[in-house]
């Protein structure tokens, strides 16, 4: 078993194409035996956002702070702290900080076929 504060997980910059001011803290990963699903925490910046992007696995995100819009393919839906995001797979998606303090959600993933348990 693992016990660890948040603040005790590496923080990095989000590297992927099209995001600004994001990072992200794996949580429960690979380096933990974590085979099945893997957590992790997202930090975006005011004025900061993810990439608009898609992939062939689905995401279950719930909202720690801030507030933000979140965009997929039926448009454009608000959220805050609190609220629990569903993205399918395949779904374009991004999210951007809406407001004046730092947004922070969790976001759970399968684990990727070949992590081994």
């Amino acid at each position: 078993m693992k016990v660890k504060s948040l603040l005790d997980h590496a923080q990095k910059d989000v590297q992927m194409e099209g995001a600004a001011g994001a990072r992200m803290r794996m949580l429960c990963g690979p380096d933990d035996g974590a085979g099945n699903f893997h957590m992790r925490h997202f930090e975006v910046a005011p004025g900061g956002f993810t990439p608009h992007h898609q992939h062939d696995y689905e995401h279950e995100i719930l909202v720690l702070k801030g507030k933000g819009v979140a965009s997929s393919e039926q448009g454009q839906r608000p959220f805050q702290a609190g609220d629990v995001i569903f993205v399918p797979a395949n779904e374009m998606h991004q999210f951007r900080n809406a407001g004046d303090d730092p947004l922070e959600f969790i976001c759970l993933i399968p684990a990727p076929q070949d992590c081994t348990r």
